[in-house]
């Protein structure tokens, strides 16, 4: 491998171990709270991009503006999520899985009776030119997911440990029952973690539809990907599916690179096993006492 090739591999690296972190994290929470796992993650990462196609690639707002307009409308999909489907089946953990996965499926249809079946929908790069790194370009478009990336992510770790409701929240992850004795509703909980999954889902959503074809079935590949960044860490840490999503995002990059994407998901997989026979609880997971 030349030298313009690791540095836009390293580059490209970056972008997607930072697009991982944005979906897993949410996914990280609402499990941490709810101690469900939610199937249809992937396609609130689709719902995403196809917010950013209707409102910049059909209606002409500015890009901004209809990222920012995925995180409240995927936020919406997250609340309605937990209390049509998580909130009955509280008591049954399979149940919800199972929901969740006809929830996916429910989505995938409805956009494509909307849009269109097998139809790939594509969304103007609306930051063109390139960033020169070391005689290597790289699109502005992916540049900007770095900083975005960072910016939600900081955004999320100020709100979990300065701000009153993110404490109550990660005291419900921790240990649920001496939350709810300290005078923390469990349900407002719930919700807000769900809307802030299903916000971070949408804002990766949002964030790669100029990047890549905008399909009913994007969230196949994404869903996948989140739940090993999610083992990897640890199910419930948030800083462990960080860790785990930059890791991941260089693993399968880098063999993509000199192999293919099947492959890539295969080492990936790999990794996720050698990570569990030395550490069962993820790398940053909590030991159950």
């Amino acid at each position: 491998m030349d030298l313009p090739t690791l540095i836009q591999t390293i580059a490209n690296s970056v972008v997607a171990g930072s697009v991982y972190a944005v979906i897993a994290v949410g996914l990280a929470m609402a499990f941490g709270v709810m101690k469900m796992a939610n199937f249809a993650h992937g396609e609130f990462f689709m719902a995403g991009a196809y917010v950013v196609y209707v409102f910049y690639g059909l209606l002409g707002w500015p890009f901004p503006a209809a990222v920012l307009m995925a995180i409240p409308i995927v936020g919406a999909m997250g609340v309605a999520t937990e209390r049509l489907i998580f909130w009955p089946t509280r008591n049954n953990v399979l149940a919800g899985f199972m929901a969740t996965a006809g929830l996916a499926f429910m989505l995938q249809v409805l956009v494509g009776q909307t849009w269109g079946v097998g139809l790939m929908r594509s969304v103007p790069t609306p930051y063109m030119g390139a960033m020169d790194l070391a005689g290597t370009r790289v699109g502005w478009q992916r540049v900007l997911v770095i900083p975005s990336a960072i910016a939600m992510l900081t955004a999320l770790w100020f709100f979990l440990y300065k701000v009153k409701a993110g404490k109550a929240l990660r005291a419900c992850a921790q240990d649920p029952e001496t939350a709810r004795l300290q005078g923390i509703n469990i349900n407002s909980m719930t919700m807000l973690a769900m809307a802030i999954s299903g916000a971070s889902a949408g804002l990766a959503g949002a964030l790669m539809a100029p990047i890549q074809p905008v399909t009913p079935y994007m969230g196949h590949a994404v869903i996948l990907t989140a739940f090993i960044v999610v083992v990897m860490g640890g199910m419930e840490s948030i800083a462990g599916a960080v860790l785990a999503a930059m890791l991941l995002g260089f693993v399968h990059t880098f063999v993509t690179t000199v192999s293919d994407a099947v492959t890539a998901q295969m080492v990936g997989v790999a990794c996720m096993a050698l990570v569990l026979v030395v550490r069962p609880q993820g790398l940053l997971g909590r030991v159950k006492a």
